[in-house]
């Protein structure tokens, strides 16, 4: 089932990965849109928040990652790349549950891109089971009775419901999307492909860096009190 969704992805957008960035500002209702209203973030807030939705089984998120990889690693101190796996149901939710169990015993960095590669290269994923899922994260060198036991944790299943919860908030029906700071919905283009799907990002990144409210100047030290008179 997922294997015929991501051929599926596959062809509804063809060369996405490939397409070059036009030029020109982005665009309100065709590289972006605004959500009204403004939704909470994923993360905590006191960072702007570049909250990518995206699924393991989607082939056009394996596409979209060294492109995320390449504009990470010169990520300004002021924002924050979150991955919120989508979980619309059936077979993708415990890709899901794989996800946010590898997050939570802090296995992310070196299994995400493994993962994509285990799905779409390696083709370890057919049916996308629990017990799949587990095999893959045992692979790549998780314990596999801690994954399978964290996947059926509280803690996933809430992590599982909030990003289920995000995407429904922001208006999240396709993959890769990401969401700026709760405030805006960008997705890639066929004719500006997944680079200007990045400078979106950056434009509206700079946008909410410039609405940020400036921050009271210090006041000033308080003069010292004459000494009393004798």
């Amino acid at each position: 089932m997922l294997r015929s969704l991501a051929l599926l992805a596959a062809l509804v957008v063809p060369g996405l990965s490939v397409a070059q960035a036009a030029a020109g500002a982005p665009r309100l209702g065709t590289d972006y849109e605004v959500i009204s209203p403004a939704q909470p973030t994923f993360g905590a807030p006191g960072k702007i928040e570049v909250a990518e939705v995206f699924s393991y089984h989607c082939i056009h998120c394996a596409d979209f990652q060294p492109y995320v990889n390449r504009w990470k690693a010169k990520l300004p101190g002021d924002v924050r790349l979150t991955y919120v796996h989508a979980a619309f149901g059936g077979a993708i939710d415990n890709l899901a549950r794989g996800f946010y169990a590898a997050e939570t015993l802090g296995a992310t960095e070196r299994t995400h891109d493994a993962f994509f590669r285990a799905f779409h290269v390696d083709r370890k994923i057919t049916t996308g089971s629990p017990d799949e899922v587990a095999d893959v994260y045992a692979s790549l060198g998780l314990d596999r009775k801690q994954v399978l036991d964290t996947m059926n944790s509280f803690g996933v299943t809430s992590k599982v419901n909030r990003a289920k919860q995000f995407a429904q908030r922001t208006g999240v029906n396709a993959t890769p999307t990401v969401i700026v700071n709760g405030k805006y919905r960008v997705s890639a283009t066929a004719d500006r492909g997944f680079d200007g799907m990045l400078q979106t990002i950056d434009y509206l990144v700079a946008r909410e860096r410039a609405a940020a409210p400036a921050r009271p100047a210090a006041a000033p030290a308080a003069a010292p009190k004459p000494a009393p008179a004798r």
